[in-house]
């Protein structure tokens, strides 16, 4: 096992990992910003060096400072958490050249699943059913026309080398195609440094659903069920929950066995997600896969009573998984809401600034990992959320009365917050009743 870490991030889940090293008696060492010196990350963990000002690009986003900062504190391990440089294939590569441990995938298992239409072809491969699109990456718009013609509109216009909802945009038809092609070209270049785009068919009203696999270097591969993530903003997931009342026993053992057949196809190693889209047919599809750990792994957890990011690190200690697919048992329903600074009043603008005062619920099946506190200065340079939210009941109909409650109690303030937003997502009778797609809130808050 190793004896020391670095944490290659910052907010809830620097400090979601620094508490499982802690538990499991490795020295911890974050890294952080000037913008984030009194981060509760720099805090909790063992050891915290500065690598940098505050623009990501000068610091979380700096391999060579973090790998400096990993190598000066002899740190024989990186975890790269989600976001920045989680999925990014060259730090994985830099990292093994070291001789530090990532916490991850292999570099070359991350770039081949990386390229959706590298992705695609390896699903194909392994008879995964995969949405109707191109089979490579394409820059030139009026090449993408053609390509789009042939899938068929409405299409999905996807950055290659994207994730988290950007540089995507949905094209209807030829009209108003180029504009959506270049908005999203443009957005991939600024987000991923790189254009290349990749075109496939649009599914209507489909349900996202996605499932947690977990694979170690021994050829052992798992999944821990599904997360329904259909409500979703832009592309961008706002509350997540698990299981899906969308599947049946019948489906849920096909699109887990599906899943596993992906990973192993990929040579997965690590935690990682198989990104289903199914349609009202219930016809599934792969959508992508993310190298990395989810921003909600927490409803995961909840069900399972498995902790993923101890799981990581055990497997790329060299550790065999600790539990077998039929020890997998899920157990109750868990919901998770992502609270974040920002006004949904005004297009959901973000909220910066210091936290005057506050108050988090608690209780029985309440969970909350955040990195925010009294006094805490919220910074305009990083992503807005404050906190995630997690309840667990006995069944879907009580972990909605917990969040409830919960999002009823929390008190933020000093910063605009999406709770009141979150609050109205639980109470809508659609939601309540489970009857939702990807275009949830687009529908039922006209946006």
């Amino acid at each position: 096992m190793f004896r020391k870490v670095l944490i290659a991030n910052r907010g809830e889940i620097a400090v979601r990992i620094i508490r499982a090293l802690r538990e499991m008696g490795i020295i911890s060492v974050a890294v952080y910003s000037e913008a984030d010196r009194d981060s509760l990350h720099t805090m909790l963990a063992d050891e915290a060096i500065c690598i940098g000002p505050a623009p990501a690009m000068k610091s979380y986003l700096d391999m060579e400072r973090i790998l400096s900062a990993a190598v000066t504190t002899g740190a024989e391990a990186i975890h790269p958490g989600f976001g920045f440089l989680s999925e990014n294939e060259k730090f994985a590569r830099l990292c093994t050249e070291v001789g530090i441990k990532f916490i991850g995938p292999k570099s070359e298992t991350i770039a081949k699943l990386g390229d959706k239409a590298v992705a695609r072809a390896t699903m194909q491969k392994a008879h995964i059913p995969v949405i109707p699109g191109t089979d490579g990456s394409v820059k030139d718009v009026n090449e993408a026309l053609k390509l789009a013609k042939k899938v068929g509109f409405p299409v999905m216009i996807k950055a290659a080398l994207g994730g988290g909802g950007k540089g995507m945009r949905i094209s209807r038809s030829e009209d108003d195609f180029a504009e959506n092609f270049m908005t999203a070209k443009a957005e991939a270049l600024k987000g991923f440094s790189d254009d290349s785009m990749y075109i496939e068919k649009y599914i209507e009203r489909p349900r996202h659903i996605e499932f947690q696999i977990l694979a170690d270097s021994y050829g052992n591969v798992i999944h821990l069920g599904e997360r329904d993530c259909s409500i979703q903003r832009r592309h961008q997931k706002v509350l997540e929950e698990a299981p899906s009342v969308f599947l049946d026993s019948k489906l849920r053992e096909k699109m887990g066995k599906a899943a596993v057949s992906a990973a192993k196809a990929a040579g997965y190693e690590n935690a990682g997600t198989i990104e289903f889209l199914v349609d009202k047919n219930k016809n599934f599809y792969f959508m992508e896969m993310n190298t990395r750990i989810q921003v909600e792994h927490p409803v995961t957890e909840m069900i399972t009573g498995m902790d993923l990011i101890k799981e990581q690190i055990r497997v790329a200690a060299g550790e065999k998984l600790s539990v077998t697919q039929k020890d997998v048992k899920i157990e109750g329903h868990s919901i998770e809401c992502r609270i974040n600074a920002e006004n949904p009043d005004k297009n959901f603008a973000p909220s910066p600034g210091r936290i005057e005062s506050m108050h988090l619920p608690g209780g029985n099946g309440v969970r909350i990992d955040t990195h925010i506190y009294e006094d805490y200065t919220v910074s305009p340079f990083y992503d807005s959320m404050l906190l995630k939210l997690i309840v667990h009941g006995k069944n879907r109909q009580e972990a909605i009365a917990k969040m409830r409650s919960a999002l009823g109690e929390i008190v933020i303030e000093g910063v605009d917050t999406n709770i009141d937003f979150n609050y109205e997502i639980i109470n809508n009778p659609y939601f309540i009743d489970a009857d939702i797609d990807t275009s949830f809130i687009e529908k039922q808050f006209k946006m």
